[in-house]
């Protein structure tokens, strides 16, 4: 058997985190059940504008350099 390559190495990461992320939002969801839980708006907003500011954040390191670089260039 070969050496995994850089882009073999990023599927099999990529999509057993992916995975992990799809199944812990699922298990967060269960606590939407309110005859076991007690919550404000407020409370949800914030849980999902965090995970919303994270998911931009990962998102943006995906961008290639040049994007970062808009502002000015001879």
């Amino acid at each position: 058997m070969g050496k995994e390559s850089r882009h073999e190495r990023f599927i099999r990461l990529a999509e057993k985190r992916t995975n992990n992320i799809i199944k812990n939002i699922r298990i967060l969801g269960n606590c939407s059940n309110r005859s076991s839980y007690a919550y404000t708006r407020e409370e949800v907003d914030k849980i999902f504008n965090a995970i919303m500011s994270e998911l931009r954040e990962a998102k943006s390191k995906f961008k290639n350099k040049e994007d970062n670089n808009k502002f000015f260039k001879l």
